[in-house]
């Protein structure tokens, strides 16, 4: 496993999930239930929604209040979007961001490192967490 995929998951406990939709047949949705019941904090970010498993959404990442400490930007957006979900975690103080599946911006990911966030890009934490485990 690759030593930075295990440090985000073994360091940082509280999520973001940038596009996390409400309908339980997005991926968004199965990732960020996952994540709740592996035991991470998971704070919703859509626009289009109020509450998402349980949790206030907030409809972008500089609206999610400082307190909620937030450590990981995990990125469910088009490739072309996530630039711009990067640059905002690293606005925000993130520790890391998390670009799922299929997800791939070299440019924005080399702002993160630049910025001093750890980066783990095209991979899932459904795919990531078992390996983590050794299961």
């Amino acid at each position: 496993m690759d030593a930075t995929v295990a440090h985000v998951l073994r360091s940082y406990r509280t999520w973001a999930v940038v596009g996390c939709s409400p309908s339980p047949h997005r991926d968004s949705h199965s990732i960020a239930a996952l994540l709740q019941r592996e035991g991470y904090r998971v704070i919703p970010v859509n626009p289009a929604v109020d509450e998402v498993l349980g949790e206030r959404a907030y409809a972008a990442l500089a609206d999610v209040p400082a307190a909620e400490g937030v450590q990981v930007v995990d990125i469910f957006r088009r490739s072309a979007e996530a630039g711009r979900h990067v640059d905002e975690a690293i606005a925000i103080g993130a520790k890391a961001v998390w670009m799922q599946l299929g997800v791939i911006d070299e440019a924005a990911a080399a702002r993160a490192r630049a910025a001093g966030l750890h980066v783990v890009m095209d991979r899932c934490p459904a795919i990531e967490l078992p390996r983590l485990s050794g299961a």
